[in-house]
């Protein structure tokens, strides 16, 4: 199949109705599909995915300067994880579940089963492409769901392999793969999906909601925000320093749950800015400084944005503790951390999508709890605490998609634990049995397996004595 943005804007709606049809019949028989039959085709995309995984590799050098190890981590093996996860797993999460009889319900036998939403829409973004195209489609096809693809424009390269991969494993009246800007985006907004999955920042997951309410589509939406990090009194300062600048500079900062800001003990900040200095040094090594193992903001676009915000604070008092340097050609910004950031300094409250690091401190933890709740519900908080009462106090004070206690964003790899956001930064769960729970409607069935039925004795002429066992039941 041609990449849609090769074809005249005349026909892109012709294809991608085309298309959607071929789906909607499909989808119909994908409900009878077996756990084996969904099995062989996700192992056939992870076979894909393996053999061109030097053309993953590649792509994500060429549209990111991504480096092979963060390729390897990043894109590839949460697929090859989520699959193995399915393999595993699949027979038992379809398996139908059955549920406790209450004594009004006596006679009957109740069970939850699993059926496919159908036609589904997955709109993946630039900073992981292959993860968040191919993780999500592995639920699809687990539930046993159709699946329309829409890679970003940013990383081009890398929608060619999806493109390709998928093309080798699916015939397109089951999977398909859109490629173009976002001119194709909003015409498959336009179609009346079963369910979309969309992942990208709040401001256009507020677009997709409005357009999926035009059918009272069900949406999973992975978004972002800015995700706090607690480092309070007891905390190994040098083990959260490693593991901050390791967070903040994978991908170039380009992650969802990237740590945001942090939010340091006011005894403790001199000691974490020292260490995090020594960190993100390590990472700044090569000539010039120019850090040759950090992945590149994705386009001079970005390149602008983030660097605005890095004027923006200094601007307004912030000062650079290491890093600052910047270079608009090689789309590069050093790994750098800053303090003294003022409440008002757009850093402090746009998603920074970067390797800059904002570090401020806080008298006792009431102080930053507050800081924290007056911003929307972030998708990750991190704290670094060896004192269970504040780890605790945190978890209890705050709202948050997930949390990692003592490292950062290791809760989104874990593959037993929901992934997603709350309010602002998303709504619905995904990975493992959440991710097959999205693509499925989860679908009560009801049997009377007896003769005689509690409803025999609730019809009218209601008498005195039904009213009497009635009042017992509601007390």
């Amino acid at each position: 199949m041609n990449a849609i943005n090769e074809l005249p804007a005349s026909r892109l709606n012709d294809e991608l109705v085309r298309v959607f049809a071929l789906q909607q019949a499909r989808k119909i028989e994908l409900r009878e599909t077996s756990a084996e039959q969904r099995l062989e085709k996700l192992m056939r995309l992870r076979a894909a995915v393996i053999a061109h995984k030097a053309d993953i590799v590649a792509a994500a050098y060429a549209d990111m300067r991504k480096p092979q190890v963060e390729a390897l981590l990043g894109e590839i093996m949460p697929v090859t994880q989520a699959i193995d996860l399915a393999r595993k797993n699949l027979r038992r999460w379809m398996r139908p579940q059955r549920v406790r009889t209450p004594i009004n319900m006596l006679g009957t036998r109740g069970a939850v089963r699993f059926e496919p939403k159908g036609s589904t829409l997955i709109i993946a973004p630039w900073n992981v492409p292959v993860f968040l195209s191919f993780v999500p489609l592995t639920s699809a096809v687990a539930a046993g769901c159709t699946a329309m693809i829409k890679p970003s424009e940013m990383t081009p390269a890398l929608a060619v392999v999806i493109r390709t991969i998928v093309a080798e494993c699916f015939d397109e009246a089951e999977v398909a793969v859109f490629e173009g800007g976002p001119e194709v985006a909003q015409a498959l907004l336009t179609l009346p999906f079963d369910h979309i999955f969309y992942t990208g920042n709040p401001e256009i997951g507020k677009v997709v909601m409005r357009a999926a309410a035009e059918h009272l589509t069900s949406v999973t939406l992975e978004l972002g925000g800015k995700s706090p990090v607690i480092v309070d009194e007891s905390a190994d300062i040098e083990s959260a320093a490693e593991r901050l600048a390791w967070g903040k500079l994978l991908n170039g900062g380009q992650i969802c749950v990237a740590p945001d800001y942090v939010l340091v003990h006011e005894s403790r900040k001199d000691e974490l800015l020292g260490a995090l200095t020594r960190q993100m040094e390590l990472h700044a090594t090569g000539k010039d400084g120019k850090a040759p193992e950090l992945t590149r903001i994705v386009n001079t676009r970005h390149h602008t944005r983030v660097q605005g915000l890095l004027d923006d604070a200094l601007a307004r008092g912030a000062r650079v503790v290491t890093g600052g340097q910047s270079d608009a050609a090689d789309c590069f910004i050093a790994p750098t951390v800053l303090t003294d950031v003022s409440p008002d300094s757009k850093l402090m409250h746009e998603e920074i999508f970067g390797p800059l690091l904002p570090v401020l401190s806080y008298r006792d933890l009431t102080q930053a709890l507050e800081l924290i709740n007056a911003k929307p519900k972030p998708l990750a908080l991190y704290a670094f605490s060896r004192i269970k009462a504040n780890v605790e106090r945190i978890l209890r004070g705050t709202s948050s998609g997930g949390s990692t206690i003592n490292h950062v964003m290791l809760h989104g790899l874990h593959p037993n634990l929901p992934f997603g956001g709350v309010n602002n930064s998303g709504i619905g769960k995904s990975g493992g049995f959440y991710g097959f729970q999205a693509f499925s409607n989860e679908r009560a069935v009801l049997h009377q397996v007896s003769r005689i039925s509690f409803t025999r004795w609730a019809m009218p002429p209601y008498s005195a004595r039904m009213i009497r066992i009635l009042d017992r039941f509601v007390r």
